[in-house]
């Protein structure tokens, strides 16, 4: 059988530390609002997913590269993903009582692992829209929910 080469560790460089440090920071950050307020999934499920994406995305962008694409198709990166996520949401969601749980928690888990595949790829201004929009839709948004809805549990 024939393996690729072997990376050597002393050849850790900036690029790569940048890759999943980032996403290792921005999915503690996208966990906090859930850890603050006591819900499912918090900052290190968040982190965990966000840093594993990215090192799936390092390695099958370095192993495609290595082995000159033969073989291979970067994108099913985005298959696993969606299949691993897709079971940890579906064992988050809760019907209970007429309502729906969780579901948000679900979707957020989601877009951390998207954030983690950007990351991984370096694809930067994607990472900080993705990231400020993320952060907006859940903090503002649950403002003007609970003016313009105050009725509504909107604790997901």
């Amino acid at each position: 059988m024939e393996l690729n080469a072997p990376i050597l560790a002393h050849w850790i460089d900036y690029d790569l530390l940048a890759r999943l440090g980032i996403a290792a920071i921005l999915g503690l950050l996208l966990g906090l609002d859930r850890e603050l307020r006591g819900l499912a999934a918090g900052m290190r499920t968040h982190g965990l997913i966000c840093f594993s994406a990215a090192i799936m995305t390092v390695s099958i962008l370095a192993l495609y590269t290595q082995l000159d694409g033969q073989r291979m198709d970067p994108l099913r990166i985005f298959e696993a993903t969606g299949a691993f996520i897709g079971i940890i949401g579906a064992g988050l969601i809760v019907f209970s009582k007429g309502s729906v749980k969780n579901l948000t928690t679900a979707a957020h888990l989601w877009l951390a692992a998207v954030i983690g595949i950007a990351c991984g790829a370096a694809l930067w201004p994607l990472v900080v829209i993705g990231s400020v929009i993320s952060v907006v839709m859940l903090t503002l948004l649950r403002v003007v929910e609970r003016q313009f809805f105050p009725g509504e549990d909107v604790t997901d």
